[in-house]
């Protein structure tokens, strides 16, 4: 059941995500090569405690950190760990914080120092492919427009997008209906309407849209070795159209 949100309740969405942008802000300032990813981890939890906030995903199903790190051929929900990030890695952050009653949710994926042509322009496509999907997330369209306008981005520039993980609407819980799939066809889906607030989360590989779950039963990999990037906003479809609530100071 898709739960619509009253204009008092994104406020207080508005604040939660507002601390997501801010740790992804400070998570920017941070990449770079020498640093590792627990460190990166460990900032996020911080910051999330001393604002009387609690990271969403530490605890949730079982996750043990308070922030996914995805590097390289890692998908989504990469844990982070004593590796140290070098030159030309890339590297998806994946944060979010329960505050006021309420979530936020947001991802980006940054270079690690110089990295490759390809690297630059997947991350570009992604990023670019989550703006055209907020685009279409206005009342009076469908769910299906949302996710074809990712969809046909990406594959417009020889990318994949994984389909084994979607987005999803987002409020008092951090995972609520309707799911949101980063592929789809025009007209198709939900009605979207004033109140819906959907966290909208491309993920998109360099080479075959397939993907794996490691051993430690969360870090999820592309297939063939090649990169993956992730980007993420929390969105409110208002009447005057889509409101991006985890938009951080750099408009990334």
């Amino acid at each position: 059941m898709v739960i619509l949100k009253s204009p008092g309740e994104i406020k207080k969405m508005r604040e939660s995500n507002a601390m997501v942008a801010d740790v992804l802000e400070g998570l920017r300032e941070l990449v770079k090569p020498g640093i590792t990813t627990l460190e990166l981890d460990e900032y996020a939890e911080s910051y999330a405690r001393k604002r009387g906030a609690r990271p969403a995903f530490k605890g949730y199903s079982g996750y043990p950190f308070a922030l996914c790190a995805s590097v390289n051929s890692e998908v989504v929900h990469g844990f982070p760990s004593e590796r140290v990030l070098k030159d030309g890695d890339i590297v998806s952050l994946d944060y979010g914080v329960f505050f006021g009653g309420y979530y936020g949710d947001s991802a980006i994926t940054l270079p690690v120092g110089e990295v490759s042509d390809t690297a630059k322009r997947l991350m570009k496509v992604t990023r670019e492919a989550l703006y055209k999907g907020i685009a279409e997330a206005k009342a009076g369209n469908r769910l299906g427009d949302v996710s074809f306008a990712v969809q046909d981005h990406v594959e417009s520039e020889g990318f994949s997008i994984v389909r084994d993980y979607v987005g999803h609407g987002i409020g008092k819980n951090l995972h609520e209906d309707p799911p949101v799939p980063n592929y789809g066809i025009r007209g198709r889906g939900i009605e979207l309407k004033p109140g819906i607030v959907l966290a909208i989360e491309p993920m998109v590989n360099e080479g075959t849209y397939k993907v794996k779950v490691k051993s430690d039963g969360w870090t999820v990999v592309t297939t063939d070795g090649k990169l993956s990037a992730h980007f993420e906003h929390t969105v409110a479809i208002t009447e005057n159209g889509p409101e991006i609530l985890s938009k951080t100071m750099s408009a990334q």
